[in-house]
């Protein structure tokens, strides 16, 4: 058994949630309706989970706002680290603000994600087939892989991997310009933004989908907030 397996459950009723919405657009986008619909449901739940958004970027720029007091107080404190956490926990309260401000969001839209990721990649849900896998897209199954593609499917494949390759190729300017150059690894932290890519390959298409509109939603979404 999935050490996900838990994740089912809820699984099955997005993925009752999805058919559902794939039976009420099908007049409109045909055999594609499944498809159109993960988009739709993806940004549905992003939608829902903006507020968090806010939070955790309100989080970040704190961080950033607090970070040359918190290098001087470990400068400051460096061989007494019980007055350094006394110091910082006095900072933040003066702050009237928590350092887990950035961090508690991502841990609570981290289930949605696990669960939105499972019911479009696994072939059974609950004991029942994942009927959603069995839809096409441009005639390519929802649940067929790019390595295992037959050639006249491949240029479905090569489209979702250039426009994930678009919005990593965006994510990447920015961070170049964004990141702390004393973050340890910062020089290859932005070739991250990539990594999307390489993990749709060994993914089902419809899991594609799923990470093509979550991460153009991740990019604008920080793009629009950060410059609020």
């Amino acid at each position: 058994m999935s050490v996900l397996a838990f994740l089912d459950a809820p699984a099955g009723v997005a993925a009752h949630v999805v058919t559902t919405l794939a039976q009420l657009v099908h007049p409109v986008f045909g055999a594609a309706a499944t498809a159109a619909v993960i988009v739709l449901f993806t940004v549905l739940v992003r939608l829902a989970l903006h507020p968090l958004a806010r939070v955790q970027i309100r989080g970040e720029r704190l961080r950033t706002r607090l970070a040359p007091q918190l290098k001087e107080l470990t400068r400051r404190h460096s061989g007494d680290p019980t007055k350094l956490r006394a110091a910082q926990a006095e900072l933040y309260r003066s702050e009237n603000a928590s350092p887990l401000a950035g961090c508690l969001p991502s841990l609570v839209m981290w289930p949605f994600f696990a669960v939105m990721y499972r019911l479009f990649t696994l072939r059974s849900l609950s004991g029942h087939a994942n009927a959603l896998l069995a839809n096409t897209l441009a005639g390519v199954p929802l649940g067929a892989h790019a390595l295992t593609a037959l050639p006249g499917q491949l240029p479905v494949f090569l489209v979702l991997y250039a426009l994930l390759a678009a919005v990593g190729f965006a994510a990447f300017r920015r961070a170049r310009r964004s990141v702390d150059p004393t973050t340890p690894g910062a020089a290859f932290l932005p070739y991250l933004s990539f990594s999307t890519v390489l993990f749709a390959a060994f993914v089902p298409l419809s899991a594609g989908l799923y990470l093509l509109t979550t991460t153009s939603w991740t990019f604008a979404e920080r793009m629009l907030l950060l410059r609020a």
